[in-house]
């Protein structure tokens, strides 16, 4: 997989050849030619991970519609650390984020934040991730205030970028079926980073890996929908 034709795609927004680029990608997975796991990710979708490459990444994030394409996550042993959702977290990444709609669409809100002793709304949380697929959140010193800013709403076919260290939440209006494909270059020296409340402990959410097969039928849903015709939105 070549990143960086990827990544001059994605700036001069030729929407076309990445929606391309991952139906290629998503049929080799349903045909069992890429061996691949999806993973459900805590914030609430299923990512896809085609490439890690040291600092670069590429995936396909799915939203959304998963009834059908892979039912819901399956539970685990007692003591398994909470796998919930929580889809309008608001959090800032320790990468770059470049990325695609390949159907749907998304809403992200920056979010307002700076450091706040007297009167702060949030804590920040450091969010250290483990190859055993769990996530550990731990409280910082750090107190701020947290405002609602700018949203962005991207449909099939744009493009969006968001830096790394900038706070954010990313919500599917409706849960509707929507599908990214996500560039992302890691910065060095950066964390991820997540906003809870003041009083919050630490805690730990899972990232639960899909068998073969659940993988296949969650890429073969998302191939569907790249290839049918975008339904209008409501009015």
């Amino acid at each position: 997989m070549d990143y960086p034709a990827l990544e001059r795609a994605a700036r001069r927004g030729a929407a076309a050849e990445l929606m391309r680029h991952a139906a290629s990608e998503l049929e080799h997975v349903v045909s069992g030619r890429r061996a691949l796991r999806a993973v459900r990710h805590p914030l609430g979708f299923v990512c896809l991970p085609l490439l890690r490459d040291g600092a670069r990444g590429v995936c396909v994030h799915v939203f959304g519609g998963l009834g059908e394409a892979g039912g819901p996550a399956d539970a685990g042993p007692p003591g398994t650390p909470d796998p919930s959702p929580d889809a309008s977290q608001v959090h800032a990444h320790s990468w770059e984020l470049t990325s695609t709609v390949l159907y749907g669409r998304l809403d992200n809100r920056r979010m307002r934040v700076h450091e706040e002793r007297d009167e702060p709304t949030h804590r920040v949380f450091e969010v250290h991730s483990d190859p055993s697929g769990v996530d550990e959140l731990r409280p910082t010193e750090r107190l701020v205030r947290c405002r609602p800013g700018a949203e962005q709403t991207s449909a099939r076919g744009q493009t969006y970028a968001l830096p790394a260290g900038e706070f954010h939440t990313t919500v599917v209006p409706g849960g509707r079926p929507t599908a990214t494909l996500v560039l992302g270059r890691t910065l060095p020296g950066r964390a991820d980073l997540s906003l809870g409340p003041l009083q919050a402990p630490g805690r730990r959410v899972v990232r639960r890996t899909c068998d073969p097969a659940r993988t296949a039928r969650i890429a073969r849903a998302a191939l569907r929908r790249i290839h049918e015709p975008e339904p209008e939105p409501p009015a």
